[in-house]
């Protein structure tokens, strides 16, 4: 079996690379800012370029395709939406058509994101809820999924997994759990014992990355073609998650927050998995608290 991730050399891609290995997999990667990843071979290549993106899929011709590749930021899609929505979008677009012409029969993950629900009007949150997206981020998004609607209209196999949020040891800078533990590994370290947070009111469905990387594949390998929620169906506040994390440090933290209002701030974001689930049998197994121990021993160790 022949599998390609786009956007391999981010915080995900790795982990789905070693999971497709581990199946038994032969691993090609798209990236656009070359990356050594372990048990993958790497394509240069931007996902905005069809020249060169069409030129990797016909050399590979893959079985399996996960578009990874995105602008995943709010903050960053708030600042630049035309830059999100060439990657977004156009990227969607490029991707599948070459798909559509080099390898036909593949199936083909579309990653996408909650966040094209918008506000959510009940909780938890199924496929048929509607989307109504609040930000520019969440539109990208919503745009990138209406692209691969169309292409499985005309016959290629699609499946749009509505990823809620996910953390694990790795995950860059700008991601709530991965910012609060940065910050108290800093501390531990002897920075200022203070920590510097947003609203820790709104509440988030988190799943271990491990565990998505497993979705992921489970989603190409039993789903039907359509739109599937992967996430916990359970949700932490901001405030929550930073008690854990103070839990397992021995250091007395002060702790700074600000609210600023920015676009798209979403109250609670709880998914219902159960279409899921029901299509592939599959279920988080890494307890919540124990992706946060790891998560701040990955922190720790830099």
């Amino acid at each position: 079996m022949i599998s390609l991730v786009t956007g391999v050399g981010g915080f995900v891609g790795p982990y789905l690379a070693a999971h497709l290995n581990s199946a038994g997999h032969k691993v090609f990667g798209i990236e656009r800012h070359p990356r050594q990843v372990p048990g993958c071979e790497i394509i240069k290549c931007d996902v905005t370029d069809l020249a060169a993106l069409d030129s990797g899929v016909r050399d590979v011709r893959p079985d399996f395709v996960f578009h990874l590749a995105a602008v995943s930021s709010v903050s960053a899609t708030a600042q630049d939406p035309d830059s999100a929505n060439r990657v977004n979008v156009g990227g969607t677009k490029n991707l599948l058509s070459s798909v559509q012409r080099h390898s036909p029969k593949a199936s083909v993950l579309v990653v996408s994101t909650a966040h094209v629900y918008g506000i959510p009007v009940r909780l938890p949150i199924s496929e048929s809820h509607p989307a109504k997206p609040v930000s520019a981020y969440g539109r990208s998004r919503l745009g990138q999924e209406e692209v691969a609607a169309c292409f499985a209209r005309a016959g290629l196999r699609v499946i749009i997994s509505r990823s809620f949020n996910h953390t694990g040891p790795g995950q860059p800078p700008g991601f709530v759990c991965s910012d609060f533990a940065r910050q108290v590994a800093a501390i531990e370290k002897g920075a200022e014992p203070v920590m510097k947070v947003g609203d820790l009111s709104s509440r988030r469905d988190f799943t271990d990355v491990r565990d998505v990387v497993q979705a992921y594949l489970l989603a190409l390998q039993k789903c039907s073609p359509g739109i599937y929620n992967v996430c916990s169906g359970k949700a932490y506040s901001g405030r929550e998650i930073l008690d854990i994390f103070l839990q397992m440090s021995d250091r007395k933290i002060r702790v700074a927050e600000s609210r600023p209002e920015r676009e798209g701030d979403i109250p609670a974001l709880v998914g219902d998995n159960s279409k899921f689930v029901a299509a592939t049998g599959w279920s988080p197994s890494i307890p919540f608290r124990q992706t946060l121990s790891e998560v701040l021993d990955y922190w720790r160790g830099r």
